[in-house]
């Protein structure tokens, strides 16, 4: 299911232009919208503090949005399919992901978890680096073992839609018509999910053709282990500083 990480002298030569692009461009939107990490664009923030009742089809898209410009969401998935090969195998780590991301949300929202949000988003920036480092085998390599991947999947996917629910929370969407319209909103977070994840893996499938796969793979890895410390950086500091 999972092949063992390449590494060697060949790991930075020149190579993959299409997934080298691709992973560059989610770590530099990344890094570029770590200020606004889980926000919901202003015009959105307005939209959502006005309405009352229910409307599912504004939340559906909201959500869908979120997740198409979610870039650590994206990150992360990148790093959970990147030895994935099988539909199957991957079916089951999104759906992990999905389980925990929808779980929190809903329940942080509904609940009003207060939580911070640069801790979380720090825990996310986190999961990008685990998931990074797992790919690398650098916890076999470091410790001797080999952490439970869909547990870490699964417990990554409860503080990935935390995150979420604490953004939600500084909104105050009315209470009328909350259930429905945060269920309707988390039905556009699997949208988008499900659109994100189908762009992910063409651009996969063809890179995997490519001889350069096993010979870059060691860097796409680095460089979104990279993105993911920045993001821990990026909120810790604003947690010390706020």
């Amino acid at each position: 299911m999972k092949q063992s990480p390449p590494g060697g002298s060949n790991a930075f030569a020149p190579g993959f232009p299409v997934l080298q692009s691709l992973l560059v461009l989610l770590s530099v939107l990344a890094l570029a919208d770590t200020a606004a990490a889980h926000a919901v664009a202003e015009g959105d923030k307005g939209y959502i503090q006005e309405i009352t009742g229910i409307n599912l089809i504004p939340f559906v898209y909201l959500g869908a949005k979120h997740m198409v410009t979610g870039y650590d969401h994206l990150l992360f998935l990148f790093g959970v399919i990147f030895y994935l090969y099988r539909l199957k195998h991957i079916g089951i780590y999104v759906s992990l992901f999905a389980v925990g991301h929808s779980t929190t949300m809903l329940l942080g929202v509904y609940y009003g978890w207060n939580v911070s949000s640069y801790l979380i988003d720090a825990i996310i920036g986190l999961s990008v680096v685990y998931k990074a480092l797992d790919n690398l085998g650098a916890f076999q390599r470091w410790f001797g073992i080999q952490p439970d991947t869909k547990a870490a999947t699964l417990i990554f996917g409860f503080f990935h839609g935390l995150g979420l629910a604490t953004k939600i929370l500084e909104y105050q969407i009315a209470e009328d018509g909350l259930i429905p319209n945060l269920l309707a909103f988390n039905v556009g977070v699997e949208i988008g999910q499900l659109i994100a994840l189908t762009v992910i893996l063409i651009a996969m499938s063809y890179w995997r053709k490519t001889s350069s796969f096993l010979r870059h793979a060691y860097t796409a890895n680095v460089l979104m282990m990279t993105a993911g410390f920045v993001l821990i950086g990026y909120q810790l500091t604003g947690y010390f500083v706020a």
